[in-house]
This record gives C-alpha cells, sequence and structure tokens, in this order.
C-alpha cells in the first residue's frame, strides 16, 4: 500500500463508521489503481468499471468471497460494522446488503490502521480474481 497509518486514537475506541469511512477510500484507491494499470479505458469508463467493484452491492457480493477467509478477529470486526447504524441507505442497495458492504469496508479500514497491508492485499487478490462485475 502507498501509505502507512499511525493512529493516536486507540483503534479499539473508533467507531465501526469511522473504521467504514477509510475502508471505502482502501478498497477504491485498490481498484482504481488495478483498472488503471491493468486497462487502456478512457476516465469515464474508469469510473463506470470501478463503481461495479465498490457499489454497496458488488461489496456485498464480494463479501461472499471473502467471508471464509477471515480470521475470528476479522469476522468480528465485520459483524461490529455490519450492525453500525447507519441513518441513511445508497438508493441502489438494499439495507442488508448496504450494512454487509458497511461491514467489508470496515473491516479494510481496521486492517489498513493496524498496517496489515499485506492482509488487504491479500484479501483484494480474492476479491479481484473471484468477482465478475458482470454478473450483477
Amino acid at each position: 500500500m502507498l501509505f502507512t497509518a499511525e493512529s493516536q486514537v486507540d483503534i479499539h475506541e473508533q467507531s465501526p463508521l469511522s473504521l467504514a469511512f477509510v475502508g471505502d477510500a482502501v478498497l477504491e484507491l485498490l481498484v482504481r489503481q488495478r483498472l488503471v494499470s491493468t486497462t487502456r479505458l478512457q476516465p469515464g469508463k474508469l469510473h463506470a468499471t470501478a463503481v461495479k467493484y465498490v457499489s454497496a452491492k458488488a461489496q456485498c457480493r464480494e463479501l461472499a468471497l471473502l467471508e471464509p477467509l477471515l480470521s475470528e478477529a476479522e469476522t468480528a470486526v465485520f459483524r461490529r460494522g455490519k450492525n453500525a447504524s447507519k441513518a441513511t441507505v445508497a438508493k441502489h442497495a438494499t439495507p442488508e446488503g448496504y450494512r454487509a458492504s458497511t461491514g467489508l469496508e470496515c473491516l479494510l479500514g481496521w486492517l489498513y490502521l493496524q498496517n496489515q497491508n499485506d492482509r488487504i492485499v491479500e484479501l483484494f487478490e480474492v476479491l479481484w480474481q473471484g468477482y465478475d462485475p458482470a454478473a450483477q
């Protein structure tokens, strides 16, 4: 990963939605980097393709690939994010799917803030290889 994180706040004191805020950016950056390095798409098509990987609906389906690989601690963080209450829901996702995507983002943010970049890359590779954005 490009950056390492040094938090002045104990990660266990962070709200799951704060972790998801970071995790959303982590996933977006990984997808954008992969698309730019593997395709010659124009910017508008890059964005449209990236959305197929980072939307709440897509993240919910990607989670099915990752869940069996999660450790007990990672599963606990995912559940914490999934159960966090949000006032809004994405317009193209079900409430259940949106909560699941928040859980995935929470997990990625948690891993990032602990500098577990190798684990993030490992999970992202599984996601990238196993997820078919055309199967929406």
